[in-house]
């Protein structure tokens, strides 16, 4: 009885789950920008900035974004399988198909364990959270560091926070201040968290699963952690090179910082892939026009970024899970 039922299932997972992830990751990119205000004239302002050199900088830095993030993953999922680098860029760029349809890009997981052995898969989701927690912590501390400057040192924060009053400005940095030491003190502590969930019967199944990252040191942890703060430079780069490309004219110290607090708050705001560009247009746009009237170039930048750091990598990732079995034949 389970025969034939087993191997329709799995004909099912292996022919029509990528074509379907496809389609619908298709349908998600054409909602979002064929009801885009703007539309038109930004993507003029991308098409006539093709001779610029900047804007063929940015896309070379997208391979090597993606290449410090399959760096990650290598490094992480050697500790269950041993894995080569192509392997791992495919599987971050399949990863990448997979969260542009979930809340906040918390899907990773599912196009990455793909290229890892079925019996190390359930261990590898532990992996990816690692790899998630350390990008986050990057973010949320570079993100203070952008608050922190516009608020006390740079003569620009009477621009940057004046919109709140200084009780909510306060509060804001405080608490993710707060956040992002809970969340350094868990990230190095992760192995003593395991150890905590031991002792606990009822756990026990989890931690069987868990128990990998019990093996990662502080050396190791502080490896993927640069890792994820060299990655985080040359995406926080990209986007200040698409912006002098769009001709937002804001001194790149002050837009660095500036695009620090555009990510600390894209990585808090509930998004999901229906929504996630008008997100990240209204943000930008919120953050940015108190430095500059150029609206369109904002918009610009904001939907080349996405287009070339997101949107391409997750089309690819999508074709890559086209040529793979998800269930190998025994």
């Amino acid at each position: 009885m389970n025969g034939p039922l087993n191997k329709n299932i799995k004909i099912l997972l292996n022919y029509f789950l990528g074509p379907l992830l496809f389609i619908i990751l298709s349908f998600s990119l054409y909602k979002q920008i064929i009801n885009k205000p703007n539309l038109g004239i930004q993507w003029q302002q991308i098409k006539n900035s093709y001779t610029n050199y900047k804007l063929w900088l940015v896309v070379f830095l997208m391979v090597v974004n993606w290449s410090i993030e399959a760096s990650k993953w290598q490094l992480l999922v050697n500790h269950v399988q041993r894995f080569s680098f192509t392997s791992a860029f495919k599987s971050a760029l399949s990863g990448c198909s997979i969260t542009m349809l979930t809340p906040n890009r918390v899907g990773e997981y599912g196009g990455r364990i793909l290229y890892v052995a079925a019996s190390n898969r359930i261990k590898a989701i532990s992996l990816t959270i690692v790899g998630s927690i350390s990008q986050l912590l990057v973010t949320m501390l570079m993100g203070c560091f952008g608050l922190f400057i516009l608020r006390y040192i740079s003569h620009y924060n009477h621009a940057a926070l004046s919109v709140l009053p200084q009780f909510w400005q306060t509060v804001i940095t405080s608490l993710s201040v707060g956040i992002t030491i809970i969340l350094l003190l868990f990230y190095m502590r992760l192995g003593w968290l395991v150890r905590v969930m031991e002792k606990v019967p009822a756990l026990h199944k989890i931690v069987c699963h868990i128990s990998v990252l019990d093996e990662f040191n502080n050396k190791q942890l502080l490896q993927v952690l640069s890792l994820s703060f060299v990655r985080y430079f040359v995406f926080v780069s990209q986007y200040v090179l698409l912006l002098q490309v769009m001709e937002v004219n804001i001194a790149a110290w002050l837009c660095f910082c500036l695009i620090a607090v555009f990510y600390l708050v894209m990585a808090v705001a509930p998004t999901f892939g229906f929504i996630d560009l008008p997100v990240r247009l209204t943000a930008s746009w919120a953050i940015l026009k108190l430095y500059t009237t150029n609206e369109v170039g904002v918009g610009a930048a904001t939907l080349g970024i996405w287009l070339i750091n997101l949107v391409v990598p997750a089309i690819i990732g999508s074709l890559l899970i086209l040529s793979i079995k998800i269930v190998k034949e025994k």
